[in-house]
């Protein structure tokens, strides 16, 4: 975490040295009551005692300043390097490859980026350079005793080795309490992240009691860590009392018999009833300290884990050209998202520029992974993908990704305006682009019946359009980023058959002058393409023209097409 403090070594000496001079005035007012109860108060001094009181007032008042700049810089100090690492975090989360979201929870990631974090930032505000305060101020007080009586301090630490061992038995059940709890919270947030995102399905089915039940059972065992947690501190605290009860007593016993046999003055004993009281205040800040560091370190190792987690797509390529004819061949492709359990298998086909390939097969057959990993989203364990004649590998992940648009059955639509949902915050792409684009497929005048046309705040995952209505605009998102390569994954899926003819001529025109590659269930969506290539548990089966595939007797597309068109399905 240190590391982290690098460019804010001027807020964190700042802070270190308001520490040292918190911990440096500590002792100053018990050692002003002693003087004053000596010198002025037993011997009837009025003047003197005025003095002292505004010097007491003098110093409160220095140790107000101090304490409020302290505490500001270490939230300043906190906050900065909280915002520093969220950004790492989530540049790191979003450069990971799909295989690691396949298989981590959403909610966990969330609760890392957010909840663990803030947890973490109280390290600085609250933990570290509090604990090196309190620290300090302890080792100035017992440094203040030691020369003002140390028969007398000695006596005062005698309940000083029960102290260590019960804050050590603390320190290890909250640690373990501590654990629990960051488990509990990223369980909640995981287990509210999907059933929220999956509402509709737990109203269609009525499912809400049962829900209901299961977020009982997760919230209760959450209430459980913390309740745990809180235990060890209902235990530990009254303990503190106790020996901080003991020392007081020890001090009043032998305080009491040196004055009598005046050996020390009045003054010293009432110091070192504020010095016990000033011992044991760090004492307890420093254990409430200490569990937050605790956390934070718990927060961290999470937070950390994720760092740490190497699931990137190799990037070594160092070719990144302006632009592509967008020629495409795979040579003896084997695929696996698991190892040895193979989606593709020794998959070979040529595309050539401008051209357009439909994948069709059953559900599983390897046609979407075959897109998937065109843009390199999935590794291929064998053979190679080649892109205008180089391998895919060569190219820098950023340029390759470039010039591939991907058009989904399931379009996701960011909760902000139309204009950002298609252009994603790209300055290169003029408003003038947009409106031509919209109308190319036929959804600029349904956009621009809404409330502010492009400027209509979409909701979450574009709830406030039809299904139909959202998947138009991800057609305007592909053609204004001008890819080299279109690529249709059940893109009509989501769209009436009405409409469906409606923007048909307009998919043609997207289609012109780029390499294409659709996915469809509708065969009667790819009767033009120039290529269509039957997929069968991995294998190609088939490739061929429409016409070329249906004169295949008993062949795979034939019977595909025959379900589809025959009325009596045969």
């Amino acid at each position: 975490m240190a590391r982290y403090m690098g460019p804010y070594k001027g807020i964190f000496w700042v802070s270190v040295v308001l520490t040292i001079l918190l911990a440096a005035v500590a002792p100053a007012l018990p050692m002003l009551v002693e003087y004053t109860l000596d010198k002025y108060i037993l011997k009837t001094d009025a003047s003197g005692l005025t003095w002292m009181l505004i010097a007491m007032i003098a110093l409160l008042i220095v140790q107000t300043v101090i304490r409020y700049y302290h505490t500001l810089a270490t939230n300043v100090l906190g906050q900065n390097v909280i915002r520093d690492i969220r950004i790492q975090v989530f540049n790191h989360i979003i450069n990971l490859r799909l295989k690691y979201f396949d298989n981590t929870a959403i909610g966990k990631l969330i609760t890392r980026t957010i909840s663990d974090l803030e947890t973490i930032s109280n390290i600085f505000s609250q933990g570290l350079i509090q604990i090196i305060g309190d620290l300090l101020q302890l080792l100035f007080i017992f440094g203040v005793m030691f020369y003002t009586d140390w028969e007398l301090t000695l006596i005062v630490l005698i309940p000083m080795p029960l102290l260590i061992w019960a804050t050590y038995i603390f320190k290890e059940s909250m640690k373990s309490a501590f654990v629990d709890v960051r488990t509990w919270v990223s369980n909640l947030n995981t287990f509210l992240q999907e059933h929220i995102s999956g509402m509709a399905i737990i109203q269609y089915f009525a499912r809400e009691k049962q829900e209901m039940e299961k977020f009982k059972t997760a919230n209760r065992n959450h209430r459980d860590a913390h309740i745990r947690a809180n235990w060890y501190f209902s235990i530990f605290f009254p303990v503190l009392e106790i020996i901080l009860a003991i020392a007081i007593g020890l001090l009043v016993w032998y305080g009491s018999k040196q004055i009598l046999a005046n050996t020390i003055s009045p003054g010293v004993v009432v110091a070192f009833l504020m010095y016990i009281n000033m011992i044991f205040r760090p004492i307890r800040e420093l254990i409430d300290k200490f569990n937050t560091l605790q956390m934070g370190m718990v927060s961290a190792e999470r937070v950390f884990d994720v760092l740490d987690t190497n699931e990137f797509t190799p990037d070594h390529g160092t070719f990144s050209p302006d632009s592509i004819v967008g020629e495409i061949e795979f040579d003896n492709v084997w695929f696996a998202y698991n190892e040895e359990k193979w989606v593709l298998k020794d998959v070979s086909f040529y595309v050539r520029p401008g051209e357009t390939l439909a994948l069709v097969g059953a559900t599983g057959a390897g046609k979407s992974s075959t897109i998937n990993i065109l843009s390199r989203f999935y590794e291929i364990q064998q053979g190679r993908i080649l892109l205008d004649g180089k391998d895919i590998r060569q190219y820098k992940l950023h340029s390759l990704r470039q010039h591939i648009a991907t058009v989904l059955q399931d379009v996701f639509l960011f909760s902000d305006t139309i204009f950002n949902n298609i252009t994603l915050y790209n300055p290169d792409i003029t408003e003038e682009e947009v409106i031509e684009a919209a109308k190319k497929v036929g959804a600029y005048e349904f956009i621009m019946r809404l409330p502010g046309g492009f400027d209509y705040q979409v909701q979450e995952r574009g709830a406030t359009l039809s299904s139909g209505q959202a998947q138009l605009i991800s057609f305007i998102r592909a053609l204004v980023h001008d890819p080299a390569i279109l690529i249709l994954d059940e893109a009509t899926s989501s769209i009436d058959t009405e409409t469906e003819m409606l923007i048909q001529t307009a998919i043609e025109n997207m289609m012109v002058g780029r390499t294409a590659i659709v996915i469809a269930h509708r065969l009667s969506t790819i009767q033009k393409a120039d290529k269509i290539i039957v997929f069968d548990k991995g294998e190609i089966k088939e490739i061929g023209t429409h016409r070329e595939l249906l004169t295949i007797e008993d062949g795979y597309y034939k019977k595909l097409y025959d379900l589809q068109f025959n009325s009596l399905g045969i």
